[in-house]
Protein backbone atom coordinates (compact mmCIF):
# COMPACT_ATOMS: atom_id res chain seq x y z
CA UNK A 1 0.00 0.00 0.00
CA UNK A 2 1.16 3.65 -1.17
CA UNK A 3 1.61 6.01 1.76
CA UNK A 4 1.19 9.57 1.31
CA UNK A 5 1.40 12.41 4.20
CA UNK A 6 -0.36 15.44 3.75
CA UNK A 7 1.02 18.65 5.39
CA UNK A 8 -1.04 21.74 5.56
CA UNK A 9 -2.44 23.89 8.41
CA UNK A 10 -5.96 24.31 7.26
CA UNK A 11 -7.69 21.27 8.63
CA UNK A 12 -10.40 21.35 5.43
CA UNK A 13 -7.93 20.87 3.04
CA UNK A 14 -6.30 17.82 5.43
CA UNK A 15 -9.32 16.49 5.74
CA UNK A 16 -10.24 16.94 1.86
CA UNK A 17 -7.46 15.05 0.33
CA UNK A 18 -7.25 12.44 3.18
CA UNK A 19 -10.82 10.96 2.49
CA UNK A 20 -10.03 11.29 -1.15
CA UNK A 21 -6.60 9.06 -1.53
CA UNK A 22 -7.64 7.11 1.27
CA UNK A 23 -10.84 6.18 -1.19
CA UNK A 24 -8.42 4.88 -3.43
CA UNK A 25 -6.35 2.57 -1.03
CA UNK A 26 -3.72 5.07 -0.11
CA UNK A 27 -2.48 4.90 4.02
CA UNK A 28 -3.03 8.23 4.67
CA UNK A 29 -0.91 10.91 7.75
CA UNK A 30 -1.43 14.06 7.74
CA UNK A 31 -0.20 16.69 9.43
CA UNK A 32 -0.93 20.86 11.07
CA UNK A 33 2.35 21.84 11.22
CA UNK A 34 6.00 21.38 9.72
CA UNK A 35 7.73 20.56 12.49
CA UNK A 36 4.90 17.55 13.33
CA UNK A 37 5.56 16.76 9.73
CA UNK A 38 9.60 15.93 10.01
CA UNK A 39 9.02 14.07 13.55
CA UNK A 40 6.42 12.26 10.88
CA UNK A 41 8.89 11.35 8.19
CA UNK A 42 11.13 8.63 9.79
CA UNK A 43 8.46 6.83 11.27
CA UNK A 44 5.52 6.91 8.36
CA UNK A 45 8.20 6.84 5.58
CA UNK A 46 5.81 8.31 2.91
CA UNK A 47 6.12 7.43 -0.54
CA UNK A 48 4.88 10.86 -1.26
CA UNK A 49 4.13 14.18 0.61
CA UNK A 50 1.94 16.86 -0.36
CA UNK A 51 2.66 19.92 1.67
CA UNK A 52 1.24 23.41 2.05
CA UNK A 53 4.37 26.54 1.42
CA UNK A 54 2.74 28.80 3.94
CA UNK A 55 2.17 27.43 7.45
CA UNK A 56 3.07 28.69 10.87
CA UNK A 57 5.66 28.32 12.07
CA UNK A 58 8.08 26.01 9.91
CA UNK A 59 7.03 26.88 6.55
CA UNK A 60 6.91 24.13 4.15
CA UNK A 61 10.71 25.56 2.29
CA UNK A 62 11.87 25.20 5.32
CA UNK A 63 10.56 21.91 5.95
CA UNK A 64 11.73 20.95 2.86
CA UNK A 65 15.17 22.01 3.23
CA UNK A 66 15.68 20.18 6.29
CA UNK A 67 14.33 17.10 4.90
CA UNK A 68 16.53 17.42 2.04
CA UNK A 69 19.60 16.98 4.46
CA UNK A 70 19.04 13.44 5.01
CA UNK A 71 16.80 12.56 2.75
CA UNK A 72 17.17 13.36 -1.07
CA UNK A 73 14.93 11.40 -2.75
CA UNK A 74 11.54 12.17 -1.31
CA UNK A 75 9.16 12.66 -3.21
CA UNK A 76 7.05 15.90 -3.01
CA UNK A 77 4.60 17.94 -4.32
CA UNK A 78 4.53 21.52 -3.04
CA UNK A 79 0.96 23.64 -2.56
CA UNK A 80 0.55 27.44 -2.03
CA UNK A 81 -2.28 29.61 -2.73
CA UNK A 82 0.52 32.40 -3.71
CA UNK A 83 1.69 32.22 -6.85
CA UNK A 84 5.33 33.79 -5.93
CA UNK A 85 7.75 32.45 -8.17
CA UNK A 86 10.53 32.50 -5.12
CA UNK A 87 8.66 29.92 -3.44
CA UNK A 88 8.64 28.18 -6.81
CA UNK A 89 11.79 28.83 -7.73
CA UNK A 90 13.24 27.41 -4.02
CA UNK A 91 11.33 24.35 -4.28
CA UNK A 92 12.59 23.34 -7.93
CA UNK A 93 16.20 23.75 -6.30
CA UNK A 94 15.31 21.48 -3.43
CA UNK A 95 13.77 18.65 -6.25
CA UNK A 96 10.29 18.99 -5.44
CA UNK A 97 8.25 17.10 -7.95
CA UNK A 98 5.49 19.28 -8.40
CA UNK A 99 4.11 22.99 -7.21
CA UNK A 100 0.82 23.32 -7.07
CA UNK A 101 -1.61 26.53 -6.82
CA UNK A 102 -4.32 27.04 -4.51
CA UNK A 103 -7.04 26.27 -5.13
CA UNK A 104 -6.19 23.37 -7.52
CA UNK A 105 -8.71 20.81 -9.23
CA UNK A 106 -9.07 17.74 -7.39
CA UNK A 107 -8.88 15.29 -10.27
CA UNK A 108 -5.57 17.10 -11.42
CA UNK A 109 -3.89 16.72 -8.55
CA UNK A 110 -4.97 12.57 -8.23
CA UNK A 111 -3.22 12.44 -11.70
CA UNK A 112 -0.57 14.29 -10.46
CA UNK A 113 -0.29 11.82 -7.53
CA UNK A 114 -0.52 9.07 -9.73
CA UNK A 115 2.06 9.80 -11.90
CA UNK A 116 4.47 10.73 -9.60
CA UNK A 117 3.89 7.52 -7.69
CA UNK A 118 3.18 5.23 -11.25
CA UNK A 119 0.50 4.15 -9.39
CA UNK A 120 -1.43 1.66 -11.96
CA UNK A 121 -3.95 0.96 -9.95
CA UNK A 122 -5.11 4.51 -8.74
CA UNK A 123 -8.15 5.20 -10.62
CA UNK A 124 -8.23 8.58 -11.97
CA UNK A 125 -11.90 8.77 -13.00
CA UNK A 126 -14.69 10.50 -11.17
Amino acid sequence: MLKLLIVDDQRGIRRLLTEVFMEYGYEIESCSNGLKALETIPEFDPDLIIMDVKMPGMNGIDVLKKLRETDKERKVIMMTAYGDQHYVNQAEVLGVARFIIKPFDLNDLKTQVSEILKDKDFWIGS
